[in-house]
This record gives C-alpha cells, structure tokens and sequence, in this order.
C-alpha cells in the first residue's frame, strides 16, 4: 500500500478504500456490540456506558479500554462479565 521510509508521501489509489472499508467496519461491529448491552439492560437508546461495557468486554477493542473506562474519572464504568455464549455476552455493572 505505501512505499516504506521517511520520505513515503504517496500511497496506492486502493487504499483508501481499504481504509474506508476497515473503519466502516470496526464501527458496524462496535455499535453492534454496544447495542447487545443496550437490549440486556432493557433500554432503548445506546448510550456512552454501553460502548464502555461492550469494549471492556471484548478482547478486540483491548487497545481502546485506556479510553473508555479510566479509575479517576468520575463517569468511569466497571462492568462484569457473568457469562459468554458464543456472541452473546451477559453483562453485569458493578460500581
């Protein structure tokens, strides 16, 4: 996709594309993830602490856990997980 050194200021017209994909993506299956603690919680808007939840209960959104959910903010959330099941998670908040 690019060219590899510092001087690397071009990449191929397929990569945005690929990037766009990407992102498109890793949207779809967080807000699908958010949205599973959403229904569990028996509510019917997403809101910040199901993305909280969700990405601190899936081992692929580990790189985002630092923003979600911190010990020194006052709106931080802590989440349990009681069971995983295939894709379906069962979660508990625990403060």
């Amino acid at each position: 996709m690019t060219r590899s050194g510092d001087d690397a200021k071009i990449i191929s017209g397929e990569a945005p594309i690929v990037f766009s994909k990407a992102c498109e993506l890793f949207i779809e299956e967080l807000t699908r993830r958010s949205w599973m603690v959403t229904m569990q919680g028996k509510r019917r808007t997403l809101g910040k602490e199901d993305v909280a939840s969700a990405v601190m209960a899936t081992d692929l959104f580990d790189f985002l856990v630092g923003m979600v959910a911190s010990d020194d903010s006052p709106n931080s959330v802590h989440m349990q997980t009681l069971r995983t099941v295939g894709n379906k998670c069962a979660y508990k908040h625990v403060n």
